[in-house]
Parts: structure tokens; sequence; C-alpha cells
């Protein structure tokens, strides 16, 4: 008998939630929201922000529980891949000139969050 704890995806609709939930958070440290949900051919990032001088890509994960793992460990080598790719992309397509840029992560466990600046 297998004893591993299966966990189920988000449905859009709870992504969606704590989406605006993080929203929020950020608006009220002073960030302004650019864009969510920003989909090119690449891919797509949750959040897109501005930080004083900063452009921040924002990846958001909630969880109900740690029962697999915390929210933050789902970010994986290739989730970031395609992240900095669709930030590159929309950095081309939006900007002219170089611009400092960060990626953080918003991890949601159960009702609190926690705001992982550089993340990677």
């Amino acid at each position: 008998m297998n004893s591993t704890v299966k966990c189920q995806k988000n449905n859009r609709q709870v992504g969606s939630y704590y989406e605006q939930k993080a929203k929020i958070y950020l608006e009220s440290l002073g960030y302004t929201i650019l864009q969510m949900n920003y989909r090119c051919r690449l891919g797509e990032i949750d959040l897109i922000a501005k930080d004083k001088d900063y452009i921040v890509f924002v990846e958001i994960k909630y969880r109900y529980s740690a029962k697999c793992g915390l929210p933050r460990e789902s970010v994986n080598y290739y989730k970031k891949k395609r992240i900095i790719n669709v930030a590159k992309y929309y950095l081309m397509a939006h900007y002219k000139k170089e611009v400092a840029c960060r990626f953080d992560v918003i991890e949601i466990l159960g009702d609190q969050l926690t705001h992982l600046k550089a993340a990677f």
C-alpha cells in the first residue's frame, strides 16, 4: 500500500483568488502592478510589477498545507528557466533600454503569505 500523500493541483478560481491577494499585498508595499497573468508564446508570469527602479517578475504559489512541501519548492529549475525566458521576452517587447529586474516568489501557505525577494 502506497502511503504517499497525493496533492491536487489548485483550480484556476483558487489560483486567481491568491493572485489577487498577492497583488493587494504588493500594492500595500508601494509596488505598481504592470500586468497580471502575462502570457506569450514562451509561457506565463503571474504578476509583473514595478518596485522603485526594478521591474519585478513574481511567481505566486499557494498550498493549503505543507504535506507536499512548501509552495516555493515547486519553483524548480525548469520553472525558473521558463519565467526568465518570458521575462526576457517581456522586456524586449516593452522597454527600449536596459532596466534592472528581479525575480520574486510569493508563497502562500494556508493563510500565511511570505514574500521571497530576489528568490532567483
